[in-house]
């Protein structure tokens, strides 16, 4: 480490009191302190901080006027002003204060804390209905990354006379996060008349097919001019089979919440909805038939149920959510069909067509159908991209998989960096265990970064052994890289004498910390997994009964040694139970053994490992699966010098 970069860390390290550097290969540079191990001022701060997150403004006001000279002003501001724009629901007030805001937002004008204030600020103006201050606000977002701001955009636009109704229906995907805005914004257009009720159905049902049901009901207001009985619409979301069973209206409404039971039925039994749809689908349109057979498909794809295929072999042309239109191409994978994956992607939205998971297996299609010339051109166009189905299309171009030539900095590059503003505040975030804060004051600068600059970012985090931020920063490079830092590897004594006494590839170890932990040693996911892979407590006293260490305390449990030394016991555990399969294994370890074994026995014929990969019903292990094997080829061209093949390592999986 240079003088200069000793000295940056070292004066935040005084001034927080707590983490200190240390020169050992195994030690993190900022090790965040346990709360009763905070200075006075650090604790009153993040209680302060967490008075804001629950919207408490009187309590915020009580702590902040505690710590007047506490070294983040900008924060201690915000979270006395944040706590007084929503309600103790996390909903916009509309009376909250202007002029704290606004003063604020001058105040800090071009920091991250001030765009972050900005969106909070145009949820009010959104609610308020505010358009003139809202529109003024919205051209200054940066960021601009949240769904009920961008769905009070498109209500602005159409209050000056706009149709938005085409970008609204590309937008409103996700009923997770539309939040008062959204929900606003498709009344509004269904009052104006650019969404018609077809449209307000869609989103009702879609609300409720991802069990956003508090969502849902509140879109029935957009039905203002057509509104449902409400004793019918309670029972075909809360009842289904009691208002089917009183069979199908002639009069659209009844068409409408016969779908509606349906979806609410199919949720919790497809076969009993698929049983109950055929009895009742004659009364129906043949485009209605279409979308209720989509509905009850999707669901019985996520539950793997044998009929999935043929189910959705009936929803040609229907409009399906994102999901199923994706589930649909899943079960078209697994069957084989070819024909039916093609047609299916096709009729995906565009912006979810040109995914590059779905460009991939469109591409695939097109080659299985003899059109090498197109699929090659769709190949092409994603095969640059660093990632699962960048590395696949390579393969598919007759390229094995490489890592870019390094780029190297200088130090003087890194010094540079080091003083970055943002970065300072950022380490005293993290060691305070604020890691929220700390990646939006860390990634903040590096929006407008060269590639250069940060990879000196990067290099700078390793130094100061910010391991996740060094592995952040280098994956924002588009034509300079250095694989090195992108896919790091500390601590490699320890991980390759464990990887190796246990049988397993160094590499692959390294690709599955990378995605659990980030190489982040206190890490703690929601349900209690801890350290740099991710243990659960039960699973790390299991294998440290297994193996002779006895009961472990949670301490135990982070320390760097013991946590590598059970995570690679515990992954060739379960890799011993798969016949080899890392695919499999890898599945199993992040969710359970138990599950993957099921989805295997779920499988009618022999599959690739990246058709099973895409298949797995969890998100997040279908997206853990691909990452950790996508990480593992690189760490092994990193490793070893040489081209390798992700297929290779997918291989077949059979029932």
């Amino acid at each position: 480490m240079s003088t200069r970069l000793y000295q940056v860390y070292r004066a935040v390290a005084l001034a927080l009191g707590a983490a200190a550097l240390v020169a050992c290969s195994t030690a993190s540079a900022i090790k965040p302190v346990p709360l009763s191990q905070l200075t006075n001022d650090d604790q009153i701060f993040v209680q302060l901080r967490e008075a804001a997150r629950s919207n408490d403004a009187a309590r915020a006001a009580q702590l902040a006027s505690m710590i007047p000279n506490y070294p983040a002003p900008s924060y201690l501001e915000y979270f006395q002003i944040k706590p007084q724009l929503f309600d103790s629901s996390g909903h916009a007030r509309i009376d909250a204060p202007d002029a704290p805001v606004l003063a604020f937002l001058q105040k800090y004008d071009g920091e991250a804390i001030a765009d972050r204030l900005r969106n909070d600020y145009l949820t009010v103006l959104g609610a308020r209905h505010d358009w003139r201050n809202f529109d003024q606000q919205y051209a200054r977002f940066v960021l601009n990354d949240d769904t009920q701001v961008k769905c009070y955009a498109l209500e602005s636009r159409a209050a000056r006379g706009e149709n938005v109704a085409d970008a609204a229906r590309a937008l409103l995907v996700e009923p997770k996060w539309y939040g008062d805005g959204c929900v606003d914004l498709i009344t509004s257009l269904a009052v104006n008349q650019q969404f018609t009720s077809d449209d307000v159905w869609q989103q009702i049902r879609l609300a409720y097919e991802q069990n956003y049901t508090s969502t849902g009901s509140k879109l029935v207001d957009a039905l203002s001019n057509q509104p449902p009985d409400p004793v019918l619409f309670g029972q075909a979301t809360s009842t289904p089979p009691l208002l089917l069973a009183r069979g199908v209206g002639p009069d659209t409404q009844s068409h409408q919440l016969a779908l509606l039971a349906i979806t609410r039925m199919a949720r919790n039994d497809p076969a009993m909805a698929a049983a109950t749809f055929a009895s009742v689908a004659p009364s129906l349109s043949s485009p209605e038939r279409a979308i209720g057979w989509g509905t009850i498909a999707y669901q019985a794809a996520v539950k793997q149920m044998p009929g999935a295929v043929d189910w959705y072999r009936l929803s040609v042309n229907a409009p399906l959510s994102n999901p199923a239109y994706e589930w649909r191409t899943r079960t078209a994978l697994l069957a084989g069909d070819w024909t039916m994956v093609r047609w299916s992607i096709e009729q995906m939205p565009a912006a979810l067509r040109n995914q590059p998971s779905w460009v991939y297996w469109h591409a695939r299609a097109l080659k299985q159908a003899g059109d090498t010339t197109a699929a090659n051109q769709e190949f092409a166009s994603i095969s640059q991209g660093f990632n699962f189905y960048g590395q696949l299309a390579s393969e598919e171009l007759g390229q094995k998989i490489t890592v870019p030539p390094k780029t190297t900095v200088t130090d003087a590059e890194i010094q540079q960096a080091g003083n970055t503003p943002g970065f300072d505040l950022a380490q005293r975030f993290y060691a305070l265990n604020l890691r929220l804060e700390g990646n939006r004051e860390w990634n903040w600068p590096l929006r407008n970064m060269s590639d250069r600059q940060l990879l000196a970012a990067a290099e700078y985090a390793r130094r100061i052994q910010l391991y996740d931020r060094t592995v952040n920063t280098a994956d924002r490079t588009k034509s300079e890289h250095d694989f090195s830092l992108r896919y790091l590897s500390p601590f490699k004594d320890i991980v390759e004498r464990d990887a190796q006494s246990n049988g397993l590839d160094v590499e692959w170890a390294y690709g599955l910390i990378r995605q659990e932990s980030r190489f982040i040693m206190n890490a703690r996911s929601e349900v209690g997994a801890s350290g740099l892979m991710q243990l659960m407590p039960g699973t790390a006293q299991l294998v440290a009964k297994k193996i002779g260490l006895g009961p472990i305390s949670r301490e135990q449990m982070n320390d760097i040694n013991t946590n590598i030394l059970l995570g690679t016991n515990y992954l060739s555990m379960i890799y011993n139970q798969f016949d080899g399969s890392a695919v499999l294994a890898t599945a199993g370890y992040n969710a359970g053994p138990g599950r993957p074994r099921n989805w295997r026995q779920s499988l009618q014929r022999p599959v690739e490992g990246a058709i099973f990969a895409e298949a797995i019903p969890f998100q997040e292990t279908r997206d853990y699966v691909k990452n950790v094997l996508s990480n593992t080829v690189y760490y092994a061209a990193l490793f070893e010098g040489r081209p390798q093949s992700l297929k290779a390592r997918l291989g077949y999986i059979a029932p």
